[in-house]
């Protein structure tokens, strides 16, 4: 059950420099939102999530993030779901998936039923991935410390690290 909106004393100020001669401030009474239905803002989400403004606007761009509501100053607010949701795309994000991965899985949530097959096959095809550039990245190992192995440490007019960079 939500909490009743309570009320809070407040005080306005329209001008913040105290010898300014248009400054007055008045006290008004203003309803405070009860904490299950305030919203964060895009920067405390960005904090939370460990990401940057920009990520999240590039989320809601391309429709891996939905838009959210507006306050009534324009401002965008951002409930709980939306946490949730930003943190599994970073998570996935953070694992490899590609975007059009991440965004069949989001696709594939559920609460009522979890297609599970699916997602086995997107992740297993990301496994291959996986598996395949690190045999790519054994081999880049292999061939640069054979490579480094045959460096001197005296001067000479060949350096083998070199000369395999050289076209």
């Amino acid at each position: 059950m939500a909490e009743a909106p309570s009320f809070v004393l407040v005080k306005v100020v329209l001008h913040r420099d105290p010898w300014h001669p248009a400054t007055r401030s008045y006290y008004g009474i203003k309803r405070k939102m009860p904490t299950t239905m305030r919203g964060i803002t895009a920067g405390q989400l960005a904090k939370a999530a460990g990401v940057n403004l920009e990520t999240i606007r590039y989320y809601e761009n391309i429709g891996l993030m939905p838009e959210p509501p507006r306050t009534r100053g324009g401002h965008r607010s951002y409930d709980e779901a939306h946490t949730k949701r930003l943190a599994f795309i970073r998570r996935a994000r953070e694992l490899g998936f590609t975007i059009e991965d991440v965004r069949a899985l989001l696709a594939l949530t559920n609460p009522e039923h979890t297609a599970c097959a699916q997602v086995k096959e997107i992740a297993l095809k990301h496994l291959m991935q996986v598996r395949s550039k690190i045999a790519d990245l054994a081999r880049l190992e292999s061939i640069l410390d054979a490579t480094i192995s045959r460096c001197t440490s005296e001067p000479t007019a060949h350096c083998p690290v070199l000369d395999m960079l050289e076209p």
